[in-house]
């Protein structure tokens, strides 16, 4: 439809050009025009993407501009300015498109995150107090759970003098905080190999630091553990069923139903992961993540269907929808948004060739921000194939999300410690990675 609307534009152009009554303008002035038109909506239009070019249509930038009659002049940058302006509201589409369907996803994995995490409440300390080495086991495991919530545990727990620094240390690493779940939608492949990766970097670092520090809760002062548990969340009452759910529905549990349903509907009219393209080579499969959202929400509808009304008002609605659903995405078109401006005017893919270390050193630096967000910058750089994994490694290990913020608040000295270490391991790992080509 695109190319034949264009089309139609061009042959009235071509048409009303050639036949011009201004004797002033040669035939061959206006062929050059007409040539440049069609040789660069041709180039657009053969490959079936119009408005993926990263340069617009200039009507200036042709030699026999100038020669044109007014009326022609005219009537070819009214093609630029309809040609521009599609391309722009395209682009705006596909962003919208990659946003909704990363947001999506983000948001799905956080709640059904969420409800395992209520479900378990109460496991995660009586099995860290049994031992150092089991300690850094699971600091590391609860490390790479997408998202933030197993590194506010176990950083809630370290700050409590539950578990020690060298676990706290495996957890931070460990973690890719929020970009995690942005990176399983993208490169399932590539973000199964790079949790692995930081797994077994936080087991290793663990130990080490197990091994070398004295002092192993640095900046602490003694303090117990006050255990937090919610009545409202795991106490059964008789009262409770999926009948007497929707017998006396709240508005929090319908207005999620609908957001579930509203969600399914478009993923299946292909709304939602539809312009899910990103353009890298990481194995990224789209069926596979239209699949996972369907299932995935599913799932959610019927956690909606069977939870208790506090879990849905505290946990889902007051935290996940509310605190994250918002930012996550704000934070996703902006950056999606900002990378697509950018390539318009900037070919990064050459400055990142040209300058390889200069951009490790720019996501180290990043890295060291206590926020998810800024980060995604490089998950996106990396799904288009713009920088190497060895870069997104880097940015993977300085980074910790906003897992730390508490740290930082309640203990600076271990918050810089961790950072410093997470920055020598960052550096050497990406000139290591950039030096052999990975």
């Amino acid at each position: 439809m695109a190319e034949r609307s264009i089309a139609a534009v061009l042959k009235t152009v071509i048409q009303k050009c050639i036949g011009g009554s201004n004797p002033s303008v040669s035939a061959e002035s206006n062929s050059q025009g007409l040539l440049f038109i069609c040789k660069t909506v041709g180039e657009r239009c053969q490959s079936g993407r119009m408005g993926r070019s990263r340069k617009p249509l200039n009507a200036f930038a042709f030699q026999g501009f100038e020669s044109l009659s007014l009326r022609n002049k005219s009537r070819f940058c009214t093609v630029d300015f309809f040609y521009n302006l599609k391309t722009m509201l395209e682009h705006l589409y596909s962003i919208l498109q990659q946003t909704l369907t990363i947001t999506a996803f983000v948001i799905g994995m956080m709640m059904i995150i969420e409800f395992i995490n209520v479900k378990t409440d109460g496991l995660w300390s009586k099995k860290l107090q049994a031992s150092p080495w089991v300690q850094i086991i699971i600091g590391a495991l609860m490390g790479i759970i997408p998202g933030c919530l197993g590194t506010y545990t176990i950083v809630s727990l370290y700050i409590h003098r539950v578990v020690n620094f060298p676990a706290l240390m495996a957890a931070l690493i460990a973690t890719a905080g929020d970009e995690a779940f942005f990176m399983f939608s993208m490169f399932p492949g590539d973000a199964l190999k790079l949790t692995l990766i930081l797994f077994v970097a936080a087991l290793v670092i663990g130990a080490i630091l197990q091994l070398t520090m004295k002092d192993k809760y640095i900046g602490l002062s003694e303090k117990s553990f006050p255990l937090h548990d919610e009545p409202e969340c795991h106490h059964h009452h008789h009262e409770h069923t999926v009948r007497n759910n929707f017998k006396n529905i709240t508005f929090v549990r319908a207005l999620l139903i609908a957001m579930c349903v509203l969600v399914l509907g478009l993923i299946l009219g292909g709304v939602i992961d539809e312009g899910h393209e990103h353009g890298h080579e990481h194995g990224g499969d789209e069926e596979w993540i239209r699949y996972s959202l369907i299932a995935m929400f599913s799932v959610i509808l019927i956690i909606v269907a069977v939870a208790k009304e506090h879990f849905l008002q505290e946990h889902l609605w007051e935290h996940v929808i509310k605190v994250h659903l918002p930012k996550i995405f704000l934070w996703s078109f902006a950056v999606i948004l900002a990378i697509t401006i950018l390539e318009h005017y900037v070919d990064i893919h050459e400055f990142v060739d040209a300058n390889p270390y200069i951009v490790l050193l720019i996501a180290i630096l990043i890295g060291i921000i206590p926020q998810s967000g800024p980060h995604l910058v490089f998950v996106l750089l990396f799904a288009g194939g713009t920088i190497p994994f060895s870069i997104l490694l880097a940015n993977s290990i300085v980074q910790d999300g906003h897992g730390a913020l508490p740290l930082l608040a309640e203990s600076r000295k271990a918050f810089l410690l961790s950072k410093g270490i997470k920055i020598i391991m960052g550096a050497a790992v990406g000139v290591a990675g950039l030096l052999i080509g990975f």
